[in-house]
């Protein structure tokens, strides 16, 4: 029992990036925008957000708290990057795949040089415990208590309520009904009066958001705080965008699929917890490639099931009306 308590505390947290970082891919390709550069995002975000918590730790302040205000620098720097894409897919109608990839190349080289200059490393490292031992009140709840609300991160429940939040704007508002159709029908949505340019705008930007976010809860609950420039984010960008996949551009089939694959991931660390795994004694080097072999195999099965909306990625022009 002790080791489904483990793997179910260390899963959430591991999750919970990939979850935010989908939905913001989900917002950006939902609105006609393919966002290729979520990779880059999320290293930016974490970047900035570990810098801020490098400057203001060791002071009284309480780590929960520095933890909410690196998350909102971590949020403003994704925006920012995330506006680079906008400009080069709406306004100069650039190849949106190319974008995303050059945005992705530039952040390490970036991280690397900045991390040498100032800090004489590969990148950022931090002393502040972020680590949550205990909810105070929920922490005795008899199982769940244990399961979810102890030895745990406060990144796992700002999660779910940006993922609860995501799914009442994207099917509730009017706002999510006219991102939605400026990726579906550009034109039909231009000629009603909505526009294009402004809703493709907000949806790459709500991605560059929760991809800074998402970047800077991958520091926090799997790298203990710290950011490398050579590791990066580990292609958890690229991971996210098969979750997003797998999920079907649809919130909570996201969130199923981002348990999935960070359970995987999970589990590939624990082999050594787990007797009938750990007495096969195969290198623990082929259970870490499972999430990426997972990715593989659940693309190729689902890629014809799972098609994003019609007029994705597809250049809108004002002059085409």
């Amino acid at each position: 029992m002790d080791t489904i308590y483990y793997l179910i505390q260390n899963t959430l947290p591991v999750a919970i990036p990939l979850l935010l970082v989908a939905l913001g891919g989900m917002f950006s390709e939902r609105s006609g925008v393919i966002n290729i550069a979520l990779e880059g995002i999320m290293m930016f975000g974490a970047l900035f957000g570990c810098l801020f918590v490098y400057l203001i730790q060791g002071n009284s302040m309480d780590p929960q708290l520095i933890l909410l205000l690196g998350m909102v620098v971590a949020a403003v720097a994704g925006f920012i990057y995330s506006l680079l894409l906008s400009f080069a897919a709406v306004n100069m109608k650039a190849d949106q795949t190319i974008t995303g990839t050059a945005l992705n190349m530039l952040v390490p080289a970036a991280m690397l040089l900045f991390a040498k200059m100032y800090f004489n490393s590969d990148g950022i490292t931090t002393d502040v415990d972020f680590y949550l031992k205990g909810v105070p009140g929920l922490k005795d709840i008899p199982i769940l208590g244990r399961m979810f609300f102890q030895n745990t991160y406060i990144t796992v429940y700002i999660g779910l309520f940006f993922l609860l939040i995501a799914t009442v704007i994207f099917y509730k508002t009017k706002f999510g009904l006219r991102l939605r159709a400026c990726g579906e029908h550009p034109h039909a949505a231009d000629s009603v009066g909505i526009n294009v340019y402004f809703m493709r705008y907000a949806g790459v930007s709500i991605s560059g958001i929760l991809g800074g976010m998402g970047g800077f809860f991958y520091a926090v609950g799997v790298m203990d705080g710290n950011i490398n420039g050579h590791t990066g984010v580990a292609g958890f960008g690229f991971l996210a965008l098969a979750v997003m996949i797998f999920g079907q551009w649809k919130p909570i089939k996201i969130l199923f699929a981002a348990l999935f694959f960070a359970f995987l991931r999970t589990l590939a660390y624990s082999i050594a917890l787990i007797p009938f795994l750990d007495a096969l004694d195969i290198n623990q080097t082929f259970y870490k490639m499972l999430p990426y072999l997972a990715t593989m195999v659940v693309l190729a099965f689902t890629s014809k099931k799972s098609r994003a909306p019609k007029a994705e990625g597809i250049p809108y022009d004002k002059s085409q009306r």
